[in-house]
């Protein structure tokens, strides 16, 4: 039987933008924490030497698909590293539910799978925090997921320190638009100088996202799903957006508000957990 491998998605509780390096990326400080819902791949190990993507998606060329490139980046280090035959493959499938440019993280969340996955089905012994650099290389949002606890981040994304939020009930809605990251950190009006502060300072500030403004603003459909979430939770934009969530501390009250949003949009109610659905598997394995 083909295992079934959780890709879970990820919340930014909150994101902060501290500055804008010469070379482009912004600094942050953000706060991630995993979903007990996501995409779910089933990755089959065989001895074709080749991976194999056999639910591709449309107008997304298999040599530019996430997974495909992390399942052909680790086959490609652990042979220069002689610890993979040449005749080492896989057959991988996906069940998507995370919507693409939905904040959720679900690309990365994949490919970190993949990485997960193939390691141990590989026997390559290649330990977490090497399979996040090479994660990095596909995404900045890739190693959070490779280590898979709940963590704050700062650089790009990739300086992670555990932590441990509460684990709240949250309302995600997917306001229907899709929003491009570079649209938003190009965007002239962008807050890029948030003061750095120290984590304990953060974690017992109001929460809120520095991209939310900008994305408020371009898009009316944020607009008027933020305005109207918050008029039952506190509410805000995940990442770059175009998911909202709106958080909660009991499944009811949240699965309440759920009945009259989901008769206007879409989403899902889901509970945040600081040690990823992905390694709970592993440790199963």
């Amino acid at each position: 039987m083909v295992a079934k491998w959780p890709a879970p998605a990820k919340l930014n509780l909150f994101l902060y933008i501290t500055g804008r390096r010469p070379d482009g990326y912004h600094e942050l400080q953000t706060l991630f924490q995993f979903l007990d819902y996501g995409d779910t791949l089933s990755i089959q190990p065989d001895s074709s030497g080749q991976i194999t993507l056999l639910t591709p998606v449309d107008g997304v060329p298999d040599e530019e698909n996430l997974i495909v490139r992390a399942a052909r980046l680790l086959q490609t280090r652990a042979r220069q590293q002689g610890v993979l035959p040449e005749n080492a493959g896989a057959s991988i499938a996906i069940e998507k539910r995370l919507p693409m440019g939905g904040g959720l993280g679900g690309g990365s969340s994949d490919a970190a799978t993949v990485l997960v996955a193939l390691n141990h089905y590989w026997r390559t012994g290649f330990s977490f925090a090497e399979l996040a650099a090479l994660g990095l290389r596909l995404g900045a949002d890739v190693p959070v997921f490779v280590h898979g606890f709940a963590a704050f981040a700062e650089g790009v994304g990739e300086t992670l320190t555990p932590v441990n939020p509460a684990e709240k009930w949250y309302l995600v809605i997917h306001p229907g638009v899709h929003i491009s990251t570079p649209v938003v950190f190009n965007d002239p009006e962008l807050i890029r100088n948030t003061p750095v502060r120290e984590i304990s300072q953060l974690l017992a500030d109001n929460y809120r996202n520095d991209c939310e403004p900008v994305v408020r603003k371009r898009f009316r459909e944020v607009e008027q799903l933020v305005s109207w979430l918050l008029e039952y939770a506190p509410s805000r934009l995940t990442g770059t957006g175009a998911c909202v969530f709106a958080e909660f501390d009991t499944e009811p009250a949240a699965r309440q508000v759920a009945e009259l949003a989901l008769k206007k949009w879409q989403g899902f109610v889901a509970r945040g957990v600081n040690v990823s659905p992905l390694h709970r598997y592993l440790s199963e394995q």
